[in-house]
């Protein structure tokens, strides 16, 4: 098919997109790629634990992200082509968040053009996000076991996994996913900053879960009217003791700005945030006293937590997790440790591997280390700035 072909079914694509229902993506794409004189075309999603690619057309099997093209596709960011039949593995990426893969089915052994068929995925993925925000079938498709109440309203606040200009991504991913309690992750692009946020609140209950979500809610709020750090932590103090009494949370809240590199930060209670440069862990780097957790309750002493700095160079990452990465125990006893934490990402990043998929990688580790069952909520975030200049 010529280019003006390609893209007239393209404008049609989008035209009708308008009107179609979540659950009738799959079959309208299969009519564009018959138009395209193809076999046909599949969707998959990654489900919420990104171990599977799970189709949109229920009549066909879900995919594992080990050991299969598309699972390569979706981890390495790049095309794949398969034979038997001859196809095309496409990953769908939103902005910079992967959210699954699509395959373009050829006929006989000639493989789909590949940039016709990079303009449909990037298409595809806008029309599947676009979607996703009202639908329900959507998100069934993507769980594999039903969520309990503050696992839904934990991922009701959290934004993509994944955000990101040229300049600087950040990606975070949480676990137990179907069951998370009392963590959150929050971060946000600004004219020239990137806002990053790591909470932990006490208890694995709906009451922490509520308190993460109001932390969450404070941070916004507040750095939309266009306050400092300091002030975040005022307020997600003041909100915490107003609503949700006697909930301790542990915080990190940052800065970086995007064109200079100056990393800034509030410490309330929580690990310290880790530095990684040229493959190695600066030991000491971002380690400050911390103040005390968020939510102690009104009282005379209390003071803005202490605002911290740091100059970042091209390539620095920036690592924030909770205690539960740390302080998981294998059935031995034995603790993950930061050390083993450092490693595997250090050494994902070394192979070549985004910042998304090295996180997959590590919270997979921190899973099989205690045998599939964590008995804390573990959630990590890495940015990474990048500059072009």
């Amino acid at each position: 098919m010529d280019d003006s072909g390609f893209h007239a079914l393209v404008a049609g694509l989008l035209e009708e997109s308008h009107h179609t229902a979540p659950e009738d993506i799959a079959r309208l794409l299969r009519d564009v790629a018959l138009a395209m004189g193809l076999q046909g075309a599949d969707v998959y999603l990654a489900d919420v634990q990104q171990t599977h690619l799970v189709p949109l057309d229920v009549q066909v099997p879900r995919l594992g992200v080990e050991g299969t093209l598309a699972g390569r596709a979706y981890s390495t960011q790049t095309p794949q082509t398969g034979t038997d039949p001859a196809c095309l593995w496409l990953p769908l990426i939103d902005g910079v968040e992967r959210i699954g893969v699509l395959r373009l089915t050829g006929t006989g052994t000639a493989v789909p053009d590949l940039a016709h068929g990079r303009t449909l995925a990037s298409v595809t993925a806008l029309l599947v996000v676009s979607k996703s925000t009202f639908s329900d079938t959507l998100q069934r498709r993507v769980r594999t076991r039903p969520m309990t109440l503050q696992a839904e309203l934990a991922w009701a606040f959290t934004p993509p996994r994944t955000v990101g200009t040229r300049a600087v991504t950040s990606s975070a991913v949480m676990e137990p996913a179907y069951e998370i309690g009392g963590d959150a992750f929050d971060h946000a692009l600004g004219e020239r900053r990137l806002h990053l946020a790591v909470v932990d609140a006490m208890g694995h209950d709906a009451a922490s879960g509520l308190s993460a979500a109001l932390a969450l809610a404070g941070c916004r709020s507040t750095r939309r009217r266009g306050r400092r750090l300091t002030d975040i932590a005022g307020a997600v103090d003041r909100t915490l003791t107003r609503w949700v009494p006697e909930r301790l949370l542990t915080a990190v809240f940052a800065d970086l700005d995007v064109a200079t590199g100056r990393f800034s930060w509030v410490n309330c209670g929580h690990p310290a945030p880790l530095l990684i440069r040229n493959q190695h862990i600066v030991a000491g780097a971002l380690t400050r006293e911390a103040n005390l957790p968020l939510g102690l309750g009104p009282h005379p002493a209390w003071t803005p937590p202490a605002l911290h700095h740091a100059q970042l160079e091209p390539g620095d990452q920036i690592l924030i997790h909770t205690d539960g990465v740390t302080e998981a125990r294998s059935e031995e006893g034995e603790l993950f440790g930061e050390e083993r934490l450092v490693d595997t990402v250090i050494r994902a990043v070394a192979a070549g591997q985004p910042a998304p998929e090295a996180l997959r990688r590590l919270i997979r580790a921190i899973l099989g280390h205690q045998n599939g069952h964590l008995m804390d909520d573990a959630t990590i975030l890495l940015a990474e700035w990048h500059p072009r200049t």
